[in-house]
């Protein structure tokens, strides 16, 4: 299956930049999708672990990827992947990725402590390095603490992907989400402007590293603004298909009472507030359509399905967002397999037919 599509312009910003991007799902696909996948550090081992599962199937194709931060990474290195190998090549891509991750983080300070390892916790609040980091962080901002921008993570994107063939050689249409910091607004970035800097501006924490600038523009995390911005599919995909890979809890039970608790659900909160928009708009959409006040042709009825785990998700704190240890990895990375090898058996015979997320728990 084939699609062409010529796309102008670069989402809300509205950049100038034009190019012709084709997706082509690996043969033997019966089912194409398109994937949206949020950020969240150290978490998206857990989409790591979905992506495996679903390359793994071998029944599912994918057309284009938005995603965030994490996601944009996660998503970067897969469609690297599957152009230089197929969907073993984007496992292998993957695993690779996030192992190169874990051994930059050993020579880093965050680091569990030994009471940590022993009680598999993996909220790093033992860890001393992590108490003097939080501090820091909370009275110095990134230009007076790393005057010289260092981010490992940039090392070992640039050892995972080969930029020029991913844009040259591309199989998946790309779209990832970074915030203008001077304007407020989502930049989406496509396959063709995606570049190492497109990717860290995706994934810049303001309180961590300095802005990335693009074209003049400084960027932060795109999870302020759109994690991940689902419109692009809607625009310029063929597939109605969104499987969305939750990172973060949309619900969480009980009241914060820590400052810990407190800062935790905030940004739970607000890295969620985009999507949750956009899931309203796609709902009233779709029930425009179902209740016959505008013709199906006039308007696209989105196809939403949803991959998480929020109940375990609820278990782990901001902290751990910052944990690497590869223990902590691979067992997200397995949390992440057995949620998306439930969702096939349970609704992979939906797809292209029905939405199958609760849509309750977006409005």
């Amino acid at each position: 299956m084939k699609h062409d599509r010529t796309m102008t312009g670069s989402g809300a910003e509205g950049a100038s930049s034009t190019c012709t991007v084709t997706a082509k799902p690996h043969e033997g696909a019966l089912k194409t999708v398109n994937l949206a996948l949020q950020g969240g550090g150290a978490h998206g081992a857990f989409a790591w672990g979905v992506l495996d599962r679903l390359l793994e199937d071998g029944r599912i194709g994918f057309e284009a990827i938005t995603a965030t931060s994490a996601g944009a990474m996660n998503a970067t290195v897969m469609a690297f992947g599957l152009a230089e190998g197929g969907p073993e090549g984007a496992r292998k891509a993957l695993a690779g990725f996030w192992r190169r991750v874990s051994h930059a983080a050993m020579t880093g300070p965050l680091q569990p402590s030994l009471i940590d390892r022993l009680t598999h916790n993996h909220a790093l609040e033992n860890s001393p390095a992590f108490a003097v980091f939080d501090l820091m962080a909370r009275l110095f901002s990134p230009y007076q603490l790393n005057p010289m921008n260092w981010n490992p993570l940039r090392q070992v994107l640039e050892q995972s992907v080969d930029f020029d063939r991913l844009r040259a050689n591309h199989m998946v249409k790309l779209f990832l989400s970074a915030t203008n910091v001077r304007t407020g607004k989502v930049r989406v970035f496509k396959t063709c402007e995606v570049t190492p800097d497109a990717v860290m501006a995706s994934a810049c924490l303001p309180f961590m590293f300095q802005a990335v600038e693009i074209d003049g523009d400084p960027y932060w995390d795109g999870g302020y603004m759109g994690n991940p911005a689902i419109y692009p599919l809607i625009y310029h995909c063929d597939s109605r298909d969104v499987v969305v890979v939750h990172i973060n809890p949309l619900e969480r039970p009980g009241t914060p009472r820590t400052a810990q608790e407190i800062m935790n659900r905030i940004n739970e909160i607000s890295f969620n507030s985009s999507l949750m928009r956009e899931m309203r708009v796609i709902h009233f959409v779709s029930r425009l359509i179902d209740d016959g006040k505008v013709a199906e042709g006039d308007m696209k009825r989105m196809l939403i399905h949803a991959i998480s785990d929020d109940e375990m998700m609820a278990t782990l704190t901001v902290n751990s967002k910052l944990n690497a240890d590869w223990e902590f990895l691979t067992h997200l990375r397995d949390v992440g397999r057995a949620r998306a090898e439930r969702w096939l058996a349970e609704s992979f015979d939906r797809l292209g037919q029905e939405s199958t997320a609760d849509f309750s728990s977006y409005l």
